[in-house]
This record gives structure tokens, sequence and C-alpha cells, in this order.
């Protein structure tokens, strides 16, 4: 197996032979495909915002005072399925798997949701999907930890512009999880890498920064996307004259960023009854890991397994080279389309058409502009107060009045050339194929007639959503990947107590509520313990609930007056209340369709507990009633022995069947207590054999976590 130094041991002839093999892996990477990535992303980019003419050509038509027209349909078609995917939102949640609890899932689905708000989720994939759609059908998120507000970190999520990510060129399926590498580009100043990677980095770079004798300019992450404009005139480090001390540290020098996986040999705790494994914490000597396995029963097991390497380099300096923090790559992919390792989006197949669109125009206003002037034939000398080249200038004036000689041949206007016939069909069959290609009809734009039916209408409109369903399901994939990733850095670094302020699921305008995880009780008993158990998770899409729930809500009630036996659970989803999520959990619960969590099952188990109590006392109550019926027909027995004075006799036999009912209700209540008291006192049992060997490997895990909480984590200043 490979050995690794640290940066810091690392003599300058490993630095380059780290940085050289670095490079020469980011020259494949650019080679192979990304150059040809690169110049298509930024047509199909500029096709959207309009600027869809060749340079040249617009020179050629200027030269000949030709128009360039420009019709823009791209742009309100990628908007449509824009659109679509803002209404259509994703509810995730999490179901316990194997070693896993209700309870837990339930709280890492509220979780999940107060992550998606700190960062904004929705903008963010909003910035992902139209990447994918524009930018030649590419989209990235990041996904890692951040400690700037919070000592433990907390997860991030942010959008990275698809022309600084180089994607593994031997990759072929569109699961991070199967890649080898992932390459990130970008330019930083001699400050901001002093103040990421150290002062003694930056002074190493220095050098290079003054006198340009690195590796080459690349262009491809030189013109990343800024709101500045870039000087050509710039040498390749930046903007600034070198040797100019005011420039010397802004000038920007390019950073390679690269995750690759490597096979390493690593020591693993083994459960022998769960057979969960856990890593074995770096820092531990194999000496110590002995002990605690043999301490807690568990079994110790060397396996060669792939970790994530990170290695940072600039130019021949290496400014990180550490096993990652993180199980895998921090980038998780949206591809609007994938066929095969070729993602391509929706902009690529709509170029042809468009740029025929606006050539047809261009020639059509070309036309009409020389129609007004096309010119006079005149004889030579016939017109009196003006000549020739005065008439050309001004003989498309309105009202122009041509004053010729007497005898002579009056001034005759040239007909001007007409459109050609069938010129406007094909600007209209470059209109329509744009539409053809898309998917995207006059109903989905809201451009339709007003005589169409709204019946006609709609079934239009779910044509076209059928032929935009590729992009929409792939980033339905893209949730799920984000979901995992996000689940899986709850579980490595969400491993102390912490408070959580999460929205409040009664009122979400109400202030937050604090929410508590990974905290032990007195008895030892760990409460929403993230770290332990596997969940899956479930991810469903629906248009945009304010307008979906209601007509769901709708037809969930029409199907019930019908006949149709439509649960109460259901009717409660589709409504506004503000606590449906629970009043729909507890009908199933008290339907048997669900069983109740711990909290539940004690608020139930008192309620059972009082509604015995009750019977006792109406039980003890009718005994009392009863014997003093006995007492008064024991003193007077004369009257009780007449027939025909049986009232009597009738009250006491009414109360003894009473009470005998209410017995034998109060002896139902309590089997039915003790049978639930025996349910849930198994299923406590079998959860604490379950944690008894897990809650020692939580425990190394915690030590292992907590590690590189203070180093590590490139690219964030603050993680440092």
């Amino acid at each position: 197996m490979a050995t690794y130094k640290s940066v810091q041991k690392m003599t300058p002839a490993e630095q380059q032979e780290v940085s050289s093999k670095q490079w020469d892996r980011y020259v494949r990477a650019r080679d192979n495909g990304h150059l040809e990535y690169v110049d298509m992303a930024k047509k199909c980019d500029a096709f959207y915002r309009g600027d869809q003419w060749d340079e040249s050509d617009v020179a050629a038509l200027d030269a000949e005072g030709r128009p360039a027209l420009t019709i823009n349909t791209v742009l309100p078609t990628v908007n449509t399925v824009l659109g679509e995917q803002s209404t259509r939102r994703a509810d995730v949640q999490f179901k316990p798997r194997r070693g896993g609890e209700a309870e837990v899932a339930h709280t890492l689905t509220k979780l999940y949701l107060q992550i998606a708000d700190n960062n904004k989720l929705d903008w963010v994939e909003q910035q992902v999907f139209s990447d994918g759609l524009i930018l030649d059908g590419r989209g990235y998120f990041d996904v890692r930890m951040d400690f700037s507000d919070h000592v433990e970190g907390e997860v991030r999520i942010t959008a990275k512009d698809p022309l600084d990510i180089l994607i593994d060129p031997d990759a072929k399926d569109s699961d991070p999880k199967t890649w080898n590498e992932v390459f990130e580009t970008k330019w930083m100043t001699l400050d901001e890498i002093e103040e990421l990677y150290g002062k003694k980095k930056a002074e190493e770079l220095r050098f290079i920064a003054e006198n340009g004798n690195g590796y080459g300019r690349d262009s491809i992450e030189y013109e990343e996307n800024r709101f500045g404009d870039l000087d050509s005139t710039d040498d390749y480090l930046g903007a600034g004259i070198p040797g100019d001390d005011d420039y010397r540290n802004v000038r920007a020098l390019r950073i390679l960023e690269r995750q690759h996986k490597r096979m390493t040999r690593v020591m693993c705790f083994v459960d022998p009854e769960a057979g969960d494994m856990r890593d074995v914490p770096e820092a531990w000597s194999e000496q110590k890991a002995k002990k605690f396995a043999k301490q807690y029963g568990l079994n110790l097991i060397r396996k060669v397994k792939r970790k994530v390497r990170w290695t940072v380099t600039c130019d021949k300096v290496v400014l990180h080279d550490d096993w990652s923090p993180y199980n895998d790559f921090t980038i998780v992919p949206y591809f609007a389309y994938f066929r095969r390792g070729r993602p391509f989006g929706m902009v690529r197949n709509l170029l042809s058409p468009q740029e025929q669109l606006n050539k047809i125009a261009s020639q059509e206003l070309h036309i009409v502009n020389t129609t007004a002037n096309s010119g006079w034939m005149v004889e030579s000398g016939s017109l009196v107060g003006m000549a020739a080249d005065d008439l050309e200038e001004h003989g498309a004036e309105t009202g122009l009045v041509l004053e010729y000689n007497r005898g002579s041949t009056p001034p005759v206007k040239i007909q001007p050339n007409q459109i050609p016939t069938g010129l406007d069909r094909i600007s209209q069959k470059a209109a329509l194929n744009i539409k053809a290609i898309s998917g995207i009809n006059d109903s989905m734009l809201g451009t339709d007639s007003a005589e169409v039916s709204g019946v006609a209408i709609q079934a239009k409109q779910n044509r076209g959503a059928i032929m935009i369903q590729v992009p929409l399901d792939n980033l339905r994939k893209t949730r799920q990947y984000l979901a995992e990733k996000i689940l899986s850095l709850v579980q490595t670094f969400y491993s102390e107590r912490r408070v959580i302020m999460v929205t409040n699921e009664e009122d979400p305008l109400k202030p937050r509520e604090p929410m508590v995880v990974n905290e032990m009780t007195p008895e030892g008993r760990i409460i929403n313990d993230l770290t332990l158990g596997e969940y899956d998770v479930v991810i469903a899409t629906a248009p945009a609930r304010d307008s979906f729930d209601e007509v769901q809500f709708a037809e969930a009630l029409n199907m019930r007056q019908v006949g149709i036996a439509i649960p109460d659970d259901a009717i409660i989803e589709y409504s506004h209340l503000a606590r449906k999520q629970e009043l729909a959990k507890r009908i199933r619960v008290l339907t048997g369709q669900e069983p109740p969590t711990p909290e539940q099952a004690e608020a139930m188990a008192m309620q059972q507990q009082m509604a015995m109590q009750q019977l006792q006392l109406e039980i003890a109550k009718l005994e009392a009633e009863v014997r003093k019926l006995q007492s008064d027909a024991a003193v007077n027995i004369a009257k009780v022995q007449d027939m025909t004075d049986v009232q009597p006799q009738m009250r006491l036999t009414e109360l003894q069947s009473q009470m005998n009912t209410k017995k034998e209700e109060l002896q139902l209540r309590r089997d039915l207590a003790d049978l639930t008291n025996q349910t849930r006192q198994s299923q406590a049992e079998t959860n604490a054999a379950t944690r008894i060997a897990a809650t020692a490997m939580q425990t190394a895990a915690k030590k292992q976590s907590a590690q590189p909480r203070s180093v590590n984590i490139p690219n964030s200043p603050n993680n440092q």
C-alpha cells in the first residue's frame, strides 16, 4: 500500500512529484472531453441570453448593410421547463431500515427540512437545474461541513459552476459513487492562499506570481463566470502588471483541487451479532484497538477499502494532501439528459432551428428595408434642382416632389424585390421545430387562442409535460443522491449532543423551537441518536402544494360522497390544517394502521389506566348499592317475599347485571394493558440487545469524528 507524508514534511522534490502527477491527471481530464464541453456550454448559455450571432457573421452583414435580427425563442422555452421544476416540490422522508428507529427517522426528516431551509435549497436547486438545462446538461451541488457558525459544524449546500468541475473521463455512470476522481479549478490571490493555507505556502508561490513561470495559461478556468470583464492583455496569473507592488497580492493563481479514491488498508471493529462495521480511528494504535475490541466484545479485522484522498496544488506547490473527512466526494451532479456517459442539455438541440429562425427573420427585415428605397431610373440631366445623388439619398422620403425638364423621360421607381414565396412558411417551420424538439407547446407557453377549450388545453399541456419528464426524473435522482449525502454527513458529524432550532410544526410562522439530539438520559439511554442505524430515503414529487392539495382535497371529498371509502387520514393529508401530519398519524395509530411512538404509547397507557380507575369506581358504587338493597331486604323480609312487590328484586337483578358487565370490561382492559406492556417490554429488550455493541462502536466513531474538526477540510477559511 502507498504511504503518504503530510504536506509539512514534504520536500520540494516530493511536492513537485505530487503536483506534477496532479497536473497530468488534470490535463487528461481537460483534454478528454472537457474542452469540447466548455465550448458547447458557453454557446448554449449565449443562446439562452440572446447572444446568438457569430461575430464574423455580424461583421459581414454590417458590411452589406443587412440587419442581424435575434428572435430569442430559447429563453421562453427553457423558462417554461424551469417553471415546471419550481412548481414541483420534493417531500423527503427517512424510513428506518436495519437498526433504525421510527422516532429517529422522524427526527432525521425534521433535521433535513431544517438543513434545506438554512441553505435555501429551493434556490440552490433551481440554479443547479438551470445549469443542467442550459450549460449543456451539467449542474453540480457541493455538500460539505462548515464550521464558521457552529463548533460541531453544519451542513452547507452550494451550487458549483459546471465549467470549473472536471469529471473522471473514465466514468460511465451518473452516480458519483462510481467515479474515481473529480477536479475543481479556481483562481485565488496570494492573500486568499495565505488565509487558507498559511503564510509559508503563500511565500512559496510569490515568485511564481511575480514572474509567471508556471505550467502556463489555461483559458478554461481563467474565463470563469464573474461580474467583472477580463482584459485580454492580462497575463495568465491575473490582473495587474508584473512587478507592480500595488497588484502583487491580488494576482490570481490557478488552484487544482482533486478528490480521488485510493486503496488503503484499515482496521475495523465488527459487531459479531449485528454485523455492523466501523473504522478504527486513525490516531489509535493497534494495541489500543485490540483492548477496546476485547472490552466491548467486538471483532477486529483488517480490510482494504477505497477512501477519498483530497489533494490541492498550485503550480509545483502542494497546498493540501490528506485523507478526506468525508466518505465520498462532496460533488453531487445533475445531468439533464444522460446517455452512456454523455450528458447533454436542452439548448443544444435548439441551436440549429434558432439560427435558422434568426437568419430568415433577418432576411425578411432586409427585404422590407430595401422596399422603401429600391432605386430610380433617371434620364441624365433630366432633374431640376436635384442631382442623381440627391435622389439616391432622399428618394425614400414621404411627400417627395420630383421636378424634371420638359420633354425628358420622367423618373421611374424601380420595382423592389418581392419576398420570396414560401419564406414565411420556412420561418414558421423553424419556430415549429423549436416547439417540437423541446416538447413545449403553445398551451404550456400560455399562447393558445381563446377559442380552444379548457379540456383541449389541459390535454396539450399533459402531452408537453411527458416530453419534459426526462430532465425532471433525472432531477429526482439527484435529489436522492443529495438526501443520501446529507444523511451521511449528519450520521458522521452530528454525533454529539446539540440543540437544533427547527421550524414549528404547528405553525411555521411561529418562532423556531428547540430539538435535542444525541442526549444521554440518566438511565444511559440516548434520545434521538442519529449516528446508529440505517435509513432509506423516500422522495415524493408533486405539484405545488397550494394548488395540488386543493384539487386533491376536493376530489377526495367528492369520492367519499359517492360512496368510495376514502380513509380519514388521507382526507386530512390533503387538507390545509396546521397539524395535519400529526392528526393523520394519530388516526392511523388509533385504527391500528401504524404503531404508536413511545410518547403516544405512554399517553395511551395513561388514558387506559384512567379508564380502568373510573371503571373500578363505578363497580364499587354498584356493589354498595347492591349491598344496601340486600340489607333492606333482610330487615323487611316479609315485604321482599310478597310476590306483589317485585321492584326491589328487579332492581337487584339489574344492578348485578351492570356490575358483571363492568367487571368484564375491566378485565378486558387489564388483559389489553398487560398485552401492550409485554409487547413494549419485548421491543425494548430487542432494542437494548442491538445497542450494546453498537454503543461501544459509537464511542469510537465519536472520537474519530472529533479528530479532524479543526483541520483538513479544505477550501473554507473558517475550517482552519
